[in-house]
């Protein structure tokens, strides 16, 4: 199984439980690991027969720069909905980070497995 992936792709959002999180923009970072056979690509050298990581990182940044959700894990799972639906992807990994949410930590969140994997 060949990966492609996007990693600490940040992106400011609203996001968060308490009142004071609701009146502003805090940035969440994400790690993205995605099924995808390059024997295709690697053959024509075409961007078009890629899965264009380019194209998935400005429609997730869009997404969540408009999204207002309160947990992390309701917006991780919407961000690999998106992926899985609207670029084809089997299977991924999606990690969720909020950077400096919890003091003495550099980043706390969520990391989900979506779909299954395909066999070499």
């Amino acid at each position: 199984m060949d990966v492609v992936f996007i990693e600490e792709l940040r992106i400011e959002t609203v996001i968060g439980i308490y009142d004071w999180e609701r009146k502003i923009r805090q940035t969440v970072a994400l790690d993205l690991e995605m099924a995808f056979d390059n024997r295709k690509p690697a053959a024509s050298d075409k961007i078009e027969d890629t899965l264009d990581y380019k194209k998935i990182a400005k429609r997730l940044i869009a997404f969540v720069e408009e999204s207002h959700f309160e947990l992390v894990e309701t917006l991780a799972e919407r961000c690999a909905q998106i992926v899985r639906e609207e670029f084809g992807v089997a299977w991924l990994r999606l990690k969720l980070s909020k950077p400096g949410a919890v003091t003495g930590s550099k980043a706390v969140g969520v990391m989900i497995e979506r779909g299954g994997k395909p066999n070499a």
